[in-house]
């Protein structure tokens, strides 16, 4: 996790575990565009499989897409926190999502052993960042911003959700959060363009 801040204004970078699990599911039962935002596929890419008879008395895929998309929308408000909890192998806190509950107890090992690589990728990522220097392009947007509107930072706070995606780019979630891809601030120009704004907004 990495911390930037000044006078009233504080900027976390994280990754997130139940986020990394949620991806798992959605892009190994092809649910391609659900949620919103709608993400790109992580990276590396999981292969989809077909779960018709796994899911056909549970209402299908129309019913899976509409329960993912409900843990996704948990999942984004709760952060950091994890809820609803992962609860294997029974998963009780999705007894009214039991296609998703189906899903979760046939992908959950492999979700969370591709989770966790994809969390130790990213510590060491960091470690990498701070011997670099990295993460000073933030305190930079907010010192130009300050320099730009001649007063002090107005309170803010804004979480930025680092996830493995194939696509180097951000979105934005009003009010305070963003989800971009981990490997976006390796290219300086381009996270700028999506994160300055975001800065400008909340300066």
């Amino acid at each position: 996790m990495h911390h930037t801040g000044g006078p009233g204004w504080r900027i976390t970078m994280d990754t997130s575990g139940p986020m990394l699990i949620a991806l798992y599911v959605r892009d190994a039962a092809g649910l391609n565009s659900a949620g919103q935002p709608a993400l790109c596929h992580v990276a590396p890419k999981i292969r989809p499989s077909d779960h018709t008879h796994l899911i056909a008395e549970a209402g299908g895929l129309s019913a899976l897409k509409t329960e993912w998309e409900a843990w996704w929308e948990q999942l984004l408000k709760a952060h950091p926190e994890m809820s609803p909890e992962l609860g294997p192998p029974g998963f009780r806190a999705f007894s009214n999502s039991p296609a998703l509950r189906r899903v979760l107890q046939a992908h959950f090992g492999a979700a969370l052993s591709w989770a966790r690589e994809r969390r130790g990728e990213y510590v060491a990522l960091e470690a990498e960042r701070e011997v670099g220097g990295g993460v000073q392009l933030l305190a930079d947007m907010v010192e130009d911003r300050l320099l730009e509107v001649g007063r002090a930072a107005r309170d803010f706070s804004l979480t930025i959700i680092e996830l493995p995606l194939a696509e180097p780019r951000a979105w934005y979630l009003e009010p305070d959060k963003i989800i971009m891809s981990r490997e976006l601030l390796s290219e300086p120009e381009l996270f700028r363009s999506y994160v300055q704004p975001v800065v400008d907004l909340l300066v």
